[in-house]
């Protein structure tokens, strides 16, 4: 039982700050558990499980607030998922350790990006607000509605940066939660509580499928996952509120700095198994 909270207690603390920057944590969940002397398989699905769980308590925050864009949700959500299976297949042509390497390298450069002054292209206020429309197609520019403000979206931006994005996490063996928000923040130009919320929608999806695909192994150990569910709901929940509450700068500060640790961890792993 004091097993059980002493993890719970970690994993409470990763799932608010997680969840506050759009990143999911589900590699920090992994670690926590692997830690706590579980069978890496079982770590891995409830990790998986966890994550899903926190994710969607905080979609749901974001949803009730409009901070949550389910068009580029769908959008970014369906080219990454596509181009991360290329990565992944592409992946052998790198050793362990170089993926490792290049995964810290994407991790530093996503943080240090988010620290870079940006503000989102409005649209302009003759479009009515709720509405989502393609102006000048030709011109690949969509307009996307969100928390109030409806923001112009460069499709010939987004489109090859999102498929980059998928293709580098599918080849690291990583959900993409750490570039994510980067992504949207200045590649669509939205807020960053707009960022924040849409990619815990697609972590949510990410999670949920890589929840089913282990469970189907029978690596699912309810004795650990529903306790620990419950308490990332709780975190999930607290995390959105609190990024709602949050100035979007110090929500970056608290993305890159976390970035740049999840890095040096990764490092140093590299460097110790190499």
């Amino acid at each position: 039982m004091t097993h059980l909270l002493v993890v719970g207690s970690l994993i409470f603390v990763v799932a608010v700050a997680m969840t506050m920057v759009g990143k999911g944590g589900g590699n920090f969940y992994v670690v926590i558990l692997a830690m706590a002397g579980i069978p890496m398989h079982t770590a891995a699905t409830t990790g998986q499980f966890i994550l899903f769980a926190a994710s969607l308590a905080a979609m749901i925050i974001f949803h009730r607030s409009k901070s949550l864009s389910w068009k580029l949700a769908l959008i970014i959500g369906t080219l990454t998922s596509l181009s991360a299976f290329g990565g992944g297949y592409f992946s052998y042509l790198f050793s362990g350790s170089a993926l490792k390497m290049i995964f810290a390298v994407m991790l530093i450069a996503a943080g240090a990006v988010m620290l870079v002054p940006f503000s989102g292209k409005k649209a302009p206020a003759r479009v009515t607000e709720g509405a989502t429309l393609l102006l000048h197609p030709s011109a690949g520019i969509l307009n996307i509605s969100s928390g109030g403000e409806l923001y112009r979206v460069n499709l010939w931006l987004v489109v090859p940066v999102t498929l980059l994005t998928g293709f580098s996490s599918g080849m690291v063996g990583v959900s993409g939660g750490s570039f994510l928000v980067p992504l949207m923040v200045l590649a669509a130009g939205v807020t960053m509580h707009t960022a924040v919320g849409t990619a815990s929608t697609l972590i949510a999806a990410t999670a949920f499928m890589g929840f089913t695909g282990h469970a189907l192994q029978g690596d699912f150990d309810p004795a650990w996952a529903l306790p620990l569910a419950a308490i990332t709901i709780i975190g999930g929940i607290l995390g959105g509120k609190f990024s709602l509450k949050t100035r979007p700068k110090h929500l970056k500060q608290l993305f890159a700095y976390t970035n740049w640790l999840a890095a040096a961890m990764m490092i140093a792993n590299a460097l110790m198994s190499g």
